[in-house]
Parts: C-alpha cells; structure tokens; sequence
C-alpha cells in the first residue's frame, strides 16, 4: 500500500499558503511518501495551481488533486489545465475529480446539480478524449457537443480518479478512469462495498486493476488521548458529514462520523489501522494529519510529531 499525505491551504494568506504546501511537498518527497494529496478546498487555493508550483520544487513524488470539481469548469479547459500542469511537474500529476456536493456545486456556484452521476459520466468521455492525444476533441452525448481542436497532449500517462461512493459512481469510476479517490470510507465500507463494485467494473471495461486512495485523519498520540483526538476531528472535519453523499457511504461501514475513521494513538496503534486498510484492498492510503493541543506551539509540535510517526509507519508497509 502506498501511503501519501494531504497538504492544503488552510490558513494564512496566499503568498503564506503556496510557500508552505511548497514545502509540504518537499517534507513528504525527502520523507519518502509516495504521493503528496492537494485537496481543493471551495474556498480558497486552486489545487492544480498548487501541484504545479510543487512540481517545480520536487524531483519523485506523485502530486494529486482530490479532487477538482466537474461542475466548476467545462471538460475541454479542465483537460487543458491539467495535461500543462502535468508537463510542468514533469509527469507526476494524478488528476482526481468528482461530483462534489449540493451545497457546493448548487448553492454556493449557483449551478444545477440534477443527476451528478450522469453528468460526471459524460463529463469523464470528454476529459478521456482530450487525454488521448487527438488532435481534435470531437464527442456527443447527454451532456456535451464538443468539436474542439487542441495541440496539447500528455507526455506520459496522466492518471485519472474519480470520487466515487455510490455503486452508480464506482462502475463509472471502474469503467472509464484509473480508481476512485474516498473520504468517510471505513474498512467495512471499502472491503465490501467499494472494492468489488469498482474492480468488478474495471474487470468488465477490461481496464487494469483500479486504485482505491482512502483518505483518514491520523494523531499520533497517547492512547489515553486517542478520545480526544477524535472529538477534534468531528469538531474540525465533520462538516462534511451533512452531504447526502458521505452519509450514504457511512452506511456501508461501521464508522459513524470522521473521529470513527481517525487512526489515533501510538505508533503501533496507527500502523494496525494502516494494515487493516490495506487488507480491505486500499492501495493509496491519503493521510490528513490532525493535531492535538493547547495553543499553536503545542498544535504544531503535535502536527511534526504525527507526520515523522507516519513516515516512519509508512516506510515498514514498503
């Protein structure tokens, strides 16, 4: 299993945020981590223009997004932005995308969000397209009449994850991308939900065996403080827990909230939750690091701790 790290643009302003996942990317380069995660935040940073500035900084690593928004931008320029991130990063993008969610795509970009399986669908045809190296995007359906010449084509395979927790979603993500990219997935739910629908799919299009990337918070910390470490992973992620869609992927695991999905405690605590991943068929493993403490000098003190723990987790799974 591989094992990767989240870095995204939390706090501070943008000149702030973009040296410090610059440096983020370095850390988990240097550390030995298999792919640094960039989450596209609503809000704030762009996440492709985070993977470039990090590919510039870095010389191995994988550099993903999860995940871009399909709704945000057409297919053709989203292909466009991503093949010259790719160049620019030298070949190490992963380009996940998704669906989103209501409460992003409806109310806050003010965009219709009537069957997003469908248009993701149509959405993933023009994207696949565009990756092929035509001269011409020339494609029909539901969705989209694109007749769009382009010059630019990958260099080298650019790998594309969809975020798929539907079994609607995951035969898509099986049957026209490379894997699925998961958050609020439990063992359970990615053993016996997630991995046999999209490998059964995968199987059927006669693609490779697809990745599963499972994102989970991780606190290294004493296991008499591992409740503690849970609370503050409902009180700081749980909001996504509202979505429709994460709750119906709950349903499918034991977790019940984010603080269930939190590996928290020592070392060898983290490392057991880390295998139990990996033997429900997580090929990916995205690691949100999540802090516990008193004030900032004891938040970051934690954070430096959690992510040297990790690396070192990380490099036994090898």
């Amino acid at each position: 299993m591989r094992v990767g790290v989240m870095s995204g643009p939390e706090r501070g302003d943008a000149a702030y945020k973009a040296q410090r996942m610059v440096e983020d990317a370095r850390w988990a380069e240097e550390a030995g981590f298999d792919t640094v995660w960039v989450p596209q935040v609503p809000t704030d940073f762009d996440a492709l223009t985070a993977v470039s500035l990090m590919g510039q900084a870095t010389s191995r690593i994988e550099l993903g997004t999860a995940v871009v928004p399909v709704h945000a931008q057409h297919p053709v320029v989203l292909a466009r932005q991503a093949m010259s991130v790719q160049a620019a990063a030298g070949g190490r993008l992963a380009l996940g995308v998704g669906a989103s969610h209501h409460w992003i795509v409806r109310d806050m970009l003010g965009v219709a969000y009537e069957k997003p399986a469908a248009y993701t669908r149509s959405y993933l045809e023009v994207l696949n397209a565009a990756f092929a190296g035509w001269s011409s995007v020339d494609v029909e359906n539901a969705h989209f009449r694109v007749h769009n010449p382009l010059s630019i084509s990958p260099d080298s395979p650019l790998p594309v994850l969809v975020a798929a927790l539907g079994p609607v979603m995951l035969r898509i993500a099986g049957e026209l991308t490379d894997g699925t990219v998961l958050w609020m997935a439990d063992e359970r739910a990615v053993g016996e939900h997630v991995v046999p629908t999209l490998t059964k799919s995968a199987e059927a299009a006669g693609r490779s065996a697809p990745r599963v990337v499972a994102g989970i918070p991780v606190c290294l910390c004493a296991p008499h403080e591992a409740d503690a470490a849970r609370e503050r992973a409902n009180r700081i992620l749980g909001e996504a827990e509202v979505s429709p869609n994460y709750q119906r992927l709950l349903e499918y695991g034991d977790a019940r909230d984010v603080g269930d999905l939190c590996a928290a405690g020592d070392e060898e605590a983290i490392a057991a939750r880390f295998r139990r991943f990996a033997d429900a068929g997580v090929t990916d493993l995205s690691v949100r690091l999540l802090p516990i403490g008193k004030g900032r000098d004891e938040l970051v003190a934690s954070k430096l701790r959690t992510r040297d723990a990790v690396a070192a987790i990380a490099a036994g799974l090898r």
